[in-house]
C-alpha cells in the first residue's frame, strides 16, 4: 500500500492559535472555560476537558474563576455585548479571517449595501458575521440557492451589493457563484474571503484525490471545512471520513491511499492514524517533514500598508490588500511594555507596518508597527543630539545600570549616573514617571541610544534658583515638599531652592523630633522668616500666628478666669496642668489645697482635671500661675455670704400657746 499525505494537513493558523490560546492559561496555572466546543474535533474537546477546561453554552454558565474562551468560529455581537455586561474575564481566539468578515458585514451596512454571505446558515461563523449586519441580507448556501435568490429578487439585479463567503466554503460553489454575481448583478462588491488555507487544502486534496484509488480525511464529523474535503475527494474516488484510527478501513495491498485532514484536526490524530496505516514507517518521517515545512516562515523586510480590522489583548488585526490574514503581535506594536493595543490603535487606523514572517500554508502575515516607528525615529532622534535638544519621554522600565526611556517609539538608555540629581537616589521610584532628557550618544550599527535626565534636571535647577533669588522676599508663602528631616529641622524644596524649619517652627507645641509633625514626601505650606542671600541660605515658618496659643489664652483667658485644667507633670515644688493645648501652667504646692500637704502626690495624680483660677499670666516668659486653693477660697466665700444674708428663723405660736403662756403659774 503506497500512502501520501497532503502538504497542508491539520491545523490551520486560526485553529492552533485558539489552542495555543489554551494551553497558555493552563500552564499559567489558570482555570478555562470555552463558549461552545473550542473546534469541532470531539477528541481535542475530550483532551482538554481532561485537563479541567470546561465546555459553557452561554456567557452567564461561566464558572467563577475561569477565563472565558471565545473559540475561532467567533461569536454574535449580542454575545459579546452579554459577556461585556457580565464583566467576565475573556480571551477572544476568533480567527483573524473571521474578524475580517464581521468587519465587512457591518460596512456593508453603512455603505447601504445589500450583504450577501455564501455558508451555512446553521454554522456559528455565519451566526456571528450576520450578527454584525444592521441592514438588509441574504445567505446561500451554494450557487443553486444563489440562483434562486436572484429569481425572487429581481431588485438585487440593480442593488449596491456586498458578497462574502464563510471561511471554509467550498471553493469551487465560490467560483461558479462568482461568475454569476458578475454577470446578473451590476453594483456588486465580491470579497475572497475564503481562508487561503482552506483554499489550498481543498486544492491540494482535490489534486490528490485524483492520483489516489482512495482517500482518508482526518477530522471531526462536525466540521465544516472536514465535511468540505470529503465531498471535494468523493468526487474523485472512494473517500473515508474517520475521526479517529480505530475507524479506519481495512485496505487492500496496492492500492494508493491519500490523507487529508481537517483544520481543527491535531497533528497527534493525524500522527495515530499514520502509524495504525500498513507501511506507515516510511511514511511517517515525510508527513512529519511535510509539516515542519509548513511552519516555516518567511523573513521579508518589506513594507506595506495595512487598515485595523480587529483589536484583541495579544494581537491587532490588519487588512492589508491581500489574501494572508495580517496580524501584529502586541510586542510588535510599541516597545512600551505596559501598552494595551487599544490605546495605541483604533478600528479604521492607516499604518505603515514592516512584514515580519510570512505563512502561506497558514495565509498569515506577521507584521511589526514598532519597528517602523523605530527607522523613523534613528533620523530624528540623530537631529536631536546634534541639536542638543531636550525631549520629553516617559520611564518604561528600571535595568541593571540605568533605566530604559521611551520617546516616540525609540528606547533610550538612561546609566544610573545620569538618571537623577543625586547619585544614589532609588531608581525605582522613577518607573512610569514622565521625564524630560537630552541625548548624549548615538550608535546606529548598535541600536543604541544614550541619555541624561540629569544634565536637564540640573539646568533647570540653576534657572529656577536664579529666578527664585530674583523674586523671593520676606513673608513670601510657598507650596514646598518635604525633602529630608533632620533631629533639629525640616527642609523643604521650594521648587529649585531649598528652605530649612527649624524644629521651633513647626508646632507651638513642643516637638521632640520633626517627624512628629511632618514627614518626607509632604506637600506644606511654608512662608520665608529670614534670607542670607550671600551664603543662599534661607529659614521659613511653618507654623501660624493665629494658631498661637499664647494669643488664645491672652484673648478667652485673662487672669482670674477660673477654667478646668488636665495635670500632666509633678515636681517637688507643685503639678504642671493643661489650660489648653500647648500652654501648661504651674500649680504651685502651696496653692494645692486649703491646707497644709507635704508633696503634691498627696492630692493630685497625673490625668487628673481639676478646677483652677489663673492667678497670674506673664506673656514674655510664657509662664501661667494657677491655683485650685484660691478656687476653693471663693467657693467658701460664697458659702459664708449666702449664709450671712439668709433671714433668722421665725417662731410661730398657735392660739391655744398664746393663752397657756398668759396663765400664772403657781408657786
Amino acid at each position: 500500500m503506497k500512502i501520501k499525505v497532503a502538504k497542508t494537513a491539520g491545523f490551520c493558523f486560526g485553529a492552533k492559535r485558539a489552542v495555543d490560546m489554551v494551553y497558555g492559561l493552563l500552564k499559567e496555572g489558570r482555570k478555562a472555560a470555552t463558549l461552545g466546543a473550542l473546534l469541532h474535533n470531539p477528541q481535542l474537546v475530550e483532551e482538554l476537558e481532561s485537563r479541567g477546561v470546561r465546555v459553557v453554552d452561554s456567557p452567564k454558565d461561566t464558572p467563577e474563576g475561569h477565563v472565558l474562551v471565545l473559540r475561532s468560529h467567533g461569536v454574535t455581537a449580542e454575545t459579546e455585548e452579554e459577556i461585556g455586561r457580565l464583566g467576565l474575564e475573556f480571551l477572544d481566539a476568533t480567527c483573524p479571517f473571521v474578524k475580517k468578515i464581521h468587519h465587512l458585514a457591518g460596512c456593508s451596512s453603512k455603505e447601504n449595501r445589500t450583504f450577501i454571505l455564501f455558508g451555512d446558515p446553521g454554522h456559528p461563523e455565519v451566526k456571528g458575521t450576520l450578527s454584525h449586519c444592521k441592514g438588509p441580507y441574504f445567505v446561500c448556501r451554494d450557487h443553486k440557492e444563489l440562483q434562486n435568490l436572484l429569481k425572487s429578487h429581481t431588485e438585487l439585479t440593480n442593488t449596491p451589493i456586498a458578497a462574502a463567503a464563510q471561511t471554509t466554503f467550498h471553493m469551487g460553489e465560490w467560483e461558479k457563484c462568482l461568475e454569476t454575481l458578475k454577470k446578473v448583478c451590476t453594483n456588486a462588491s465580491v470579497f475572497d474571503t475564503i481562508c487561503n488555507a482552506t483554499a489550498k487544502r481543498q486544492k491540494e486534496a482535490l489534486d490528490l484525490a485524483k492520483s489516489c484509488d482512495c482517500m482518508v480525511v482526518v477530522g471531526g464529523r462536525d466540521s465544516s471545512n472536514t465535511a468540505k474535503l470529503r465531498d471535494i475527494c468523493a468526487g474523485q474516488c472512494r473517500t473515508y471520513l474517520i475521526e479517529k484510527a480505530s475507524e479506519l478501513p481495512t485496505f487492500s495491498a496496492g492500492l494508493s491511499v491519500g490523507i487529508t485532514a481537517g483544520a481543527s484536526t491535531p497533528a497527534s490524530i493525524i500522527k495515530e492514524v499514520l502509524v495504525t496505516m500498513a507501511e506507515v514507517n516510511s511514511t511517517e518521517q515525510n508527513f512529519e517533514e511535510m509539516l515542519e515545512e509548513s511552519l516555516k516562515s518567511m523573513n521579508t523586510d518589506e513594507k506595506v500598508h495595512g487598515v485595523v480590522v480587529g483589536i484583541s489583548p495579544t494581537e491587532v488585526y490588519v487588512d492589508v490588500g491581500r489574501k494572508q490574514a495580517g496580524f501584529i503581535p502586541v510586542a510588535e506594536l510599541s516597545n512600551d511594555p505596559a501598552a494595551k493595543p487599544e490605546d495605541i490603535v483604533k478600528m479604521g487606523d492607516e499604518l505603515e507596518l514592516l512584514i515580519m514572517k510570512t505563512n502561506d500554508q497558514e495565509g498569515t502575515i506577521m507584521l511589526s508597527k514598532r519597528r517602523v516607528d523605530a527607522m523613523k525615529g534613528w533620523d530624528i532622534i540623530q537631529t536631536a543630539l546634534d541639536n542638543s535638544e531636550i525631549l520629553d519621554g516617559k520611564v518604561i522600565e528600571v535595568v541593571k545600570g540605568g533605566v530604559i526611556v521611551l520617546w516616540e517609539s525609540m528606547r533610550v538608555f538612561v546609566p544610573a549616573s545620569q538618571a537623577t540629581v543625586n547619585r544614589g537616589d532609588d531608581l525605582n521610584e522613577m518607573q512610569g514617571q514622565e521625564v524630560r532628557f537630552r541625548v548624549i550618544e548615538v550608535d546606529r550599527k548598535r541600536r543604541r541610544a544614550v541619555g541624561s535626565i540629569r544634565s536637564v534636571l540640573r539646568e533647570e535647577r540653576r534657572a529656577a534658583q536664579q529666578k527664585f533669588w530674583e523674586q523671593v522676599e520676606e513673608g513670601q508663602e510657598f507650596t514646598g515638599k518635604v525633602k529630608s528631616l533632620t533631629s533639629f529641622g525640616a527642609f523643604v524644596d521650594l521648587g529649585g531652592v531649598d528652605g530649612m524649619v527649624h524644629i521651633s517652627e513647626l508646632s507651638w507645641n513642643r516637638v521632640k523630633h520633626p517627624s512628629e509633625v511632618v514627614n518626607v514626601g509632604d506637600t506644606v505650606t511654608v512662608y520665608v522668616k529670614g534670607l542670607d542671600r550671600e551664603n543662599g541660605k534661607i529659614s521659613l515658618g511653618y507654623k501660624r500666628a493665629e494658631d498661637n496659643p499664647w494669643v488664645k489664652l491672652e484673648r478667652e483667658f485673662p487672669t482670674g478666669t477660673v477654667c478646668e485644667a488636665k495635670v500632666v507633670g509633678m515636681t517637688e515644688f507643685g503639678a504642671f496642668a493643661s489650660v489648653i493645648p500647648g500652654i501648661d501652667g504651674l500649680i504651685h504646692i502651696s496653692q494645692i489645697a486649703d491646707h497644709r500637704i507635704d508633696k503634691p502626690q498627696d492630692v493630685l495624680k497625673v490625668g487628673d482635671t481639676v478646677k483652677v483660677k489663673i492667678t497670674d499670666v506673664d506673656l514674655e516668659r510664657h509662664r501661667v500661675s494657677l491655683s485650685i486653693r484660691a478656687v476653693l477660697e471663693d467657693e467658701q466665700a460664697e458659702a459664708d455670704a449666702a449664709a450671712e444674708n439668709a433671714p433668722a428663723e421665725a417662731v410661730v405660736f398657735s392660739t391655744e400657746d398664746a393663752a397657756v403662756a398668759e396663765e400664772p403659774t403657781e408657786e
